[in-house]
């Protein structure tokens, strides 16, 4: 009978080691520092039609995040940088990134949720938007390698 508890005992004491493990993997790996704000100077062209239906739909759904003209925010990238070029973040990927979210990959704000609110053909007008605004802050195409 005493093997019995000294079997239920170390299982117990196994398990509350293990418990308070993960919990303090999940504090040490959840507590990252706040992100730093990356904002960048953003020159607004003449828009084609396109673009400017994107404006107010960039405005109302991503510029809390992403910022005015996409210049950045603490919530959120700028998507007037590199990083968003044409080779690196081709279109289809921010039809992906409305859709589905993203999850972190190059900056520290954590997983972007879908956005569901937008339709497909205003996500269109909002990527036309960006891509002008890239353009006109010489943002261009540049083949990515990895």
């Amino acid at each position: 009978m005493k093997q019995v508890w000294y079997g239920y005992i170390k299982f117990a004491l196994g398990a509350a080691v293990l418990v308070a493990a993960a919990a303090v993997v999940w504090v040490i790996s959840s507590a990252r520092p706040a992100p730093r704000s990356i904002t960048v100077e953003v020159t607004e062209p003449e828009l084609s039609a396109l673009a400017a239906k994107g404006k107010p739909l960039f405005e109302a759904n991503c510029a809390t995040c992403h910022g005015i003209r996409g210049s950045g925010t603490d919530k959120g990238p700028p998507l007037v940088h590199d990083i968003y070029n044409p080779g690196h973040h081709a279109d289809p990927a921010f039809f992906s990134a409305a859709k589905f979210g993203v999850r972190q990959h190059h900056w520290p704000y954590g997983n972007m949720p879908p956005q569901t609110q937008v339709s497909e053909d205003q996500v269109a007008a909002i990527v036309r938007y960006v891509r002008e605004v890239q353009i006109a802050n010489g943002i261009k195409y540049r083949p990515h390698h990895m």
